[in-house]
């Protein structure tokens, strides 16, 4: 079977179905199959995946079965549920002839293809003392009829790419690299010179000159060497800030469901993939193709000395090299395990680092300590296995190698002895066998780094393939279709909305919403935690695009409408705002190369926050967040305010914009945005129910839907839902 690993550490799901439909004769690409099993950060359910192999055309059934029902009923291959946490393809059982024990065969994309006994099957299968969870698949006529979706996948011409607006320098390098091996040729000639006629004939003078020659010739050597790294660094670094620069320019134009489903350390680990493409490019293989020139050049020279010597080091050569090449498949199944793993290990350093404060004090220490720990033991196992099939990869590479060579100085030794070649001609061969192996290990590397570049280049091909945010069949906010005033009363209009985060069998978290919300007008969204406020605000930026149904601004539908043009629009306070390492200035102006102070202080006044930042000692330059001072929730608040302030928007929405402030700065802002909310469409969701007493209109949101609508003193006269939601906080009795 076609084994496929999973890229990230939530791919098994995909990665199982992508080998099932490969064994039942059709080549679903991964991202495909990610989209359609809605991956999350935590991974797919067995629900997902069977959704997802339905809508491809193959009927499943979902089964909790012992092992016997699994061998005497069950059909292959299947899914199985692994470890209460995991998901392997079982694609063959086999019955020993002699003891009649079955060995499970299993593919396990986050290991590799594993065989099984019984007793270890079960321990891994079970999800209690009797049963473990399969999913059987069996394909309709629609499975063959549909065709899958082609991908444009990156390729070795991608790569290469990068290295066109080098041509000069390469170029440059092509002539040094060529002098230099101009001069590596010389030496042979110059040996044998040295010895049959320099110490056979006594002629000290001409060894004299012999050895003034070969010493032009390393000072030659050297000074070509020092050219070629100077260029092979300024080649290097910019080679490597242009792959990363465009990776993360592509990373930053996806949409935010893409976001949803990695951990950080992925991304971590792809950043490295980048560099990995790099190295390949200016090192391995520049250097590999004059190491090829090189050899060919030694190669001519040693048929000029004698062809049968040739063909015994040919030979013995090419045996060295399939040697080496013959391992680099299992190599490539370990190179996905421990991406994975080195992307966990960063995950749980970078949550460690950033929770220490809640670590201590929940006494949580030992506990991630050891966490990391269980990691570093899978990376060691993993690295084991590296380890052992370099060892035999490299131990057989150079045992060939050294036979080579012993073989071929035997032979040049017996033809001195017979007289067929003199001894010069013998430290010659030498030489040029020895100039001649460091190719070949050259070449032996560039291949471990051409694996390297690809494997790299299948997972960076997941972020290229991805789909971008922005489109140009995208209308702008100045379009006709957003600006005409004839028929419809301006604002926002919600129409039959509904929403799912996990595909069409997982709860709504927003479910029927018609909503309209008035241009230039306040309205509140209210509700108790879960009710999908947040997720509302959400579409509305267009983070998320309804399952059902449409959302309207004005006459544009919101599918229409560019994201980015429409947040640009857009002045957000979300409840996880987030403040960059910079200074308070940059902080809030923070999409202008040059900043209006004029409207910066107005923004600071506006979100009460100018008294702060004027007792600062650098004032608007003082450096805050996670490389600056610490700043307190309040306090960030302020600053995420005055960012939404400054924008000067015609949309305003706030989450939660106030929860961390007291109830004197409260009062202050809130007093302040009145006169800004003038004109401005603002939506506003607190939990805190003071901040919205005096919106035009209010909305109560209960499990996903709109259970109640209107102005505070209606919906308090109706003695409901809102009104159970604010008594308390605004003292309003029974």
């Amino acid at each position: 079977m076609k084994f496929t690993p999973q890229h990230d550490r939530m791919d098994c799901g995909p990665a199982c179905l992508k080998m099932i439909f490969n064994i039942l004769g059709k080549n679903y690409p991964i991202q495909y199959l990610r989209k359609i099993s809605y991956i999350s950060k935590e991974g797919v359910s067995l629900l997902s995946i069977q959704q997802a192999a339905n809508e491809l055309g193959v009927e499943t059934i979902a089964s909790k079965i012992s092992i016997d029902t699994l061998n005497n009923h069950g059909t292959l291959p299947c899914i199985l549920h692994w470890k209460k946490k995991h998901f392997v393809v079982l694609h063959d059982v086999k019955v020993s002839f002699w003891n009649k024990k079955r060995t499970y065969k299993v593919a396990d994309p986050a290991y590799g293809l594993i065989n099984l006994h019984e007793e270890e099957f079960k321990k891994l299968w079970y999800s209690d003392e009797n049963e473990g969870v399969a999913l059987f698949v069996n394909p309709s006529q629609k499975f063959y009829d549909l065709a899958p979706p082609s991908v444009d996948e990156l390729t070795m011409k991608y790569m290469f790419s990068y290295i066109k607006p080098y041509k000069k320098q390469l170029f440059t390098m092509f002539l040094l690299l060529l002098g230099g091996s101009a001069l590596t040729l010389i030496f042979p000639f110059l040996t044998q010179a040295l010895i049959d006629r320099g110490v056979n004939a006594k002629n000290m003078n001409f060894i004299f000159i012999i050895l003034l020659a070969q010493l032009g010739l390393f000072l030659g050597s050297i000074i070509i060497n020092i050219f070629r790294n100077w260029l092979m660094l300024y080649i290097g670094t910019h080679l490597s800030i242009n792959i990363i620069s465009e990776f993360l320019k592509k990373v930053l134009k996806l949409p935010i469901n893409f976001f949803d489903s990695k951990m950080i350390g992925d991304f971590s680990q792809r950043i490295a993939d980048n560099e990995r493409i790099e190295q390949f490019l200016t090192s391995n293989s520049l250097l590999t193709f004059f190491s090829i020139i090189t050899f060919s050049v030694f190669f001519g020279v040693l048929f000029y000395y004698d062809y049968k010597i040739l063909l015994v080091y040919l030979s013995l050569t090419i045996l060295s090299v399939l040697w080496s090449v013959i391992w680099l498949n299992k190599r490539k199944m370990l190179d996905y395990y421990r991406f994975q793993k080195k992307g966990e290990n960063q995950e749980v350093i970078y949550e460690m680092i950033n929770g220490v404060s809640e670590m201590k004090i929940n006494q949580f220490e030992d506990f991630k300590r050891k966490e990391w720990e269980k990691i570093q033991q899978k990376l060691y196992k993993i690295n084991i296995r590296y380890l052992k099939i370099d060892q035999i990869q490299l131990s057989g590479f150079e045992f060939i190698n050294q036979l080579k060579n012993i073989i071929v100085t035997f032979l040049a030794a017996s033809f001195v002895v017979k007289g067929d070649m003199t001894l010069g001609a013998l430290l010659s061969v030498s030489y040029i066998i020895g100039q001649m192996n460091s190719p070949i290990g050259q070449l032996v590397d560039f291949f471990r780094s051409l694996q390297d570049a690809k494997l790299s280049l299948a997972r960076l091909n997941e972020v290229h393939d991805h789909p971008e945010e922005e489109s140009d069949d995208f209308i702008p906010l100045t379009h006709e279709k957003y600006v005409k005033k004839n028929g419809i009363e301006r604002g926002i209009y919600f129409k039959n909305v509904s929403f799912q985060y996990e595909g069409p069998q997982s709860p709504y978290v927003l479910k029927d919403i018609n909503l309209f919300i008035p241009e230039g007008k306040v309205t509140a969204i209210v509700g108790a935690s879960g009710s999908g406020k947040t997720t509302l605000m959400k579409m509305l930026l267009k983070f998320y695009d309804p399952a059902e149904g449409d959302i309207f601004f004005n006459h544009a539908n919101a599918k229409e409408i560019s994201p980015k043009d429409l947040r640009k629009n857009c002045g957000v306070v979300m409840q996880d705002g987030y403040i960059f390492s910079d200074s308070i200035e940059r902080n809030i102006a923070t999409s202008e190369e040059d900043i209006d102070y004029e409207k910066l202080k107005k923004s600071l006044q506006i979100a009460n926050i100018d008294s702060f930042v004027n007792e600062l000692p650098l004032g608007l330059n003082t450096k805050i967040g996670a490389s600056g001072n610490g700043i307190s929730g309040g306090q960030k608040q302020r600053i995420l305010i005055a960012r939404a302030v400054y924008k000067e928007p015609h949309f305003i929405f706030f989450d939660e914009a106030t929860s961390a402030l007291d109830a004197e700065n409260e009062k202050v802002i809130h007093d302040n945005l009145q006169e800004f909310f003038k004109g401005k469409t603002v939506v506003i969701i607190a939990h805190r129910l003071s901040t919205v007493k005096n919106a035009d209109q209010i909305i109560v949101l209960k499990q996903g839907k709109i259970i109640e609508q209107g102005d505070h003193q209606s919906l308090v006269e109706k003695k409901s839902d809102y009104y159970n939601l604010v008594k308390n906080q605004l003292e309003l009795g029974t």
